[in-house]
């Protein structure tokens, strides 16, 4: 590995083992393993999801929409949950959040689905689907990242936990 791609021993991410001179050796088949399972348990859901719920041409695919909002929602709990705290098992993240809410959320076909709308000469619900949904999804993240976070008692952006914006609230100190 050249020293331009040596990854430090800090800057790994999870699961990753490092050599002895504290680089990585890349990633183990654990993680591989973990994230191909999640992977195909994320994208048979999504499938099902899009059976379920067909878009007929040229209207507003709701499916898609739910599945990107949803996941990015669920990405934003794991943040909170896996990402600061506790510490989890080290095939959490690579399964549930490589894996898992990789292979369900798909902005391959949110692409496709703008492109098909335009192709049905509804620029209109095209631009709605393209602006909404990286809105939706972008907000839903840091939403679901901060009330995790405030359930859980831990600090938020701000710097203030939940409990002590509740006293405040109630007028202790």
């Amino acid at each position: 590995m050249s020293e331009s791609a040596a990854v430090r021993r800090e800057d790994a991410a999870p699961g990753v083992p490092v050599r002895a001179d504290g680089r990585s050796r890349g990633v183990g088949m654990d993680v591989l393993a973990a994230v191909s399972l999640g992977g195909a348990v994320g994208a048979m859901s999504r499938y099902v999801v899009t059976l379920a719920f067909p878009v007929a041409p040229g209207g507003f695919p709701w499916a898609v929409f739910v599945i990107n909002v949803g996941g990015c929602l669920l990405i934003g709990v794991l943040m909170a949950l896996v990402g600061e705290g506790r510490p989890a098992h080290r095939l959490i993240r690579p399964f549930l959040g490589v894996g898992v809410l990789g292979g369900f959320t798909t902005f391959s076909a949110y692409v496709l689905d703008v492109q098909a709308a335009l192709a049905a000469g509804r620029p209109a619900t095209a631009v709605a689907y393209l602006g909404g949904t990286l809105v939706a999804a972008l907000v839903a993240v840091a939403v679901a990242a901060r009330l995790t976070r405030r359930a859980l008692g831990r600090r938020d952006v701000s710097g203030r936990t939940r409990r002590a914006a509740g006293n405040r609230r109630r007028g202790a100190a």
